[in-house]
């Protein structure tokens, strides 16, 4: 159980939460409805494609499949580990999403399906930022798991164990930021279309500074 969560655990897990359904919103209204911050309706899309859809279709589904897994790998390369631990690489990460989310931008206006791969590879990437933080799963580009560990919880309660507040603290968080980052993309596409991805990564860049400076202050 989380005893003594770091505020800036909860903080990050909001603003990171708000990317991801920022950018899926993106992807729901402008990739062909596809969600892009989770692989589940993709690989659904792939398995109903196999009877109708063209080759084409199918190659480029794989390769937002096989884009999330790249953005993951490349987390998993630079962090060495799964638990969530203040002074890692995590501003240096974020830098490199910022930089997938506006290549995504440029690509995606230009009418390139690559700009999909990026997009596809910058959530994976910010999905493998953290796996494990005191023994709670935090995900932040999907909501199945958090609300999966939400009822697990719900049910040991009512059986007598301990509640933990503080973990369903933040993964109310994270479900919280995941809707309101989904509300805030849906208003931007309107005006903006693709160049909404632009602000997603402004806040990769917001917050990879912030974390830099409290981390240098708290090794001090």
């Amino acid at each position: 159980m989380i005893s003594r969560l770091p505020r800036w655990v909860e903080y990050g897990a909001f603003v990171l939460a708000l990317v991801a359904g920022f950018v899926n919103a993106v992807g729901l209204l402008g990739f062909q409805h596809q969600s892009i911050s989770h692989l589940s309706g993709t690989a659904t899309l792939i398995g109903t494609g196999v009877i109708g859809a063209g080759l084409a279709g199918l190659l480029h589904l794989f390769a937002i499949l096989l884009s999330f897994v790249v953005g993951a790998a490349v987390s998993g390369y630079f962090l060495r580990g799964g638990a969530l631990k203040l002074g890692r690489n995590y501003s240096g990460l974020l830098s490199l999403e910022s930089a997938l989310l506006v290549g995504a931008t440029l690509l995606l206006t230009r009418d390139s399906s690559m700009g999909h791969y990026l997009a596809s590879a910058a959530c994976g990437l910010q999905n493998a930022l953290a796996t494990t933080y005191s023994g709670a799963v935090v995900r932040t580009t999907h909501l199945t798991g958090v609300f999966t560990d939400l009822g697990i919880m719900l049910g040991s309660a009512l059986k007598g164990e301990p509640f933990d507040k503080r973990t369903a603290m933040l993964f109310l968080l994270i479900i919280l930021g995941f809707v309101f980052g989904g509300t805030l993309g849906a208003l931007a596409f309107g005006p903006l279309e693709f160049y909404s991805l632009l602000i997603p990564a402004s806040i990769c860049l917001v917050v990879a500074a912030t974390y830099q400076v409290y981390s240098a202050k708290a090794d001090t």
